[in-house]
């Protein structure tokens, strides 16, 4: 009976040590997870503000380059490319302009008025040629229009310039408008495919990452929910 009620014993101080050892290994599990949620959580919270944060600037910079670019791209009547002869290459007259010389300062000079006339494609149209569509809406007339400065003499340098390199190349490449609304064909657009195109990559690339940190964290958020779930059917 001694042995026997010994045994009982031994039994159950065994049960009650193994319970309480299961019980220190379920507590300390228990606050791990807590700790690792706990610490989860804040960087979460900054995954998704860097996230909106992103997607907020790439809506920025849409609506500014909404506003500039792609709205000087979309008036642009000037769309089709063509060959443009050129045909005269001449400077007409001097023009006025207005340069800043310090707080409301402003101050007169001048810089000679070069026309050049192509044709269009060799079909016999006659054209002024502008330098590109901001020079078009200063001066229909003048091929170029320099910033103003002080020296009138150097405007003048650069003008002739432009007009030699002008006859040395007979046939360039401009953009005519294809309704023929626009008399003017320009030699550059200031503004082009290309420039819209790389405009509008780094924001789309900004709003498509924004957009996959958040997706991420909450993918995350979801398997994390999900394992806890397996976890607790298994127990």
């Amino acid at each position: 009976m001694f042995f026997v009620a010994g045994a009982k014993n031994n039994a159950g101080r065994n049960e009650r040590s193994s319970k309480s050892i299961y019980q220190k290994f379920r507590r300390v599990d228990l606050l791990d997870k807590k700790k690792t949620v706990t610490a989860l959580k804040p960087g979460e919270d900054r995954a998704i503000f860097l996230g909106l944060g992103m997607i907020l600037s790439s809506v920025m910079m849409y609506f500014v380059l909404g506003v500039t670019i792609l709205r000087s791209y979309a008036d642009s009547v000037w769309t089709e490319e063509g060959v443009c002869v050129i045909l005269n290459s001449t400077v007409t007259a001097d023009m006025n302009c207005s340069y800043n010389c310090g707080s409301e300062c402003w101050r007169d000079s001048k810089y000679p008025c070069l026309q050049v006339y192509v044709s269009v494609n060799n079909t016999g149209r006659v054209s002024r040629l502008s330098h590109n569509e901001e020079t078009q809406d200063t001066s229909s007339e003048c091929f170029y229009v320099p910033r103003c400065q002080k020296d009138s003499v150097a405007m003048h340098v650069m003008i002739m310039n432009i007009s030699e390199r002008l006859k040395v190349n007979q046939q360039v490449t401009c953009y005519y408008d294809p309704s023929e609304q626009q008399e003017n064909v320009i030699l550059t657009r200031l503004y082009d495919q290309t420039v819209v195109f790389h405009s509008l990559l780094w924001p789309s690339s900004m709003l498509i990452g924004g957009a996959l940190v958040i997706v991420m964290v909450k993918l995350t958020q979801y398997l994390s929910r999900l394992c806890e779930e397996i976890g607790k059917i298994k127990r």
